[in-house]
């Protein structure tokens, strides 16, 4: 089983859950790393993650990891609506 000191990047945590049994079909990253949060969190909740320091590592990471793709998406929209003739407002 992957430990909290091992636990370090999205991928971590994909294959800590896909021990207890979760495996992430979504395309959508934010949408992935949210229900990767959910099952985590039930699972830690019905006690089949005895380990409170990995629970807690894997919540940290997964925080970073929308926090990151939710200011990416928020910049990149920005840059599209900026960008010379691809949204022009109405007059």
């Amino acid at each position: 089983m992957i430990k909290c000191e091992r636990m370090k990047t999205l991928y971590d945590v994909q294959e800590f859950l896909k021990k207890h049994g979760y495996i992430n079909l979504f395309s959508n990253r934010l949408d992935a790393i949210f229900f990767m949060a959910q099952e985590l969190k039930t699972l830690y909740d019905a006690g089949l993650i005895p380990d409170q320091n990995d629970y807690f590592t894997a919540d940290l990471i997964l925080r970073r990891e929308h926090r990151l793709e939710s200011e990416k998406k928020t910049y990149d929209e920005k840059n599209y609506r900026d960008w010379p003739g691809i949204l022009k407002e109405k007059k």
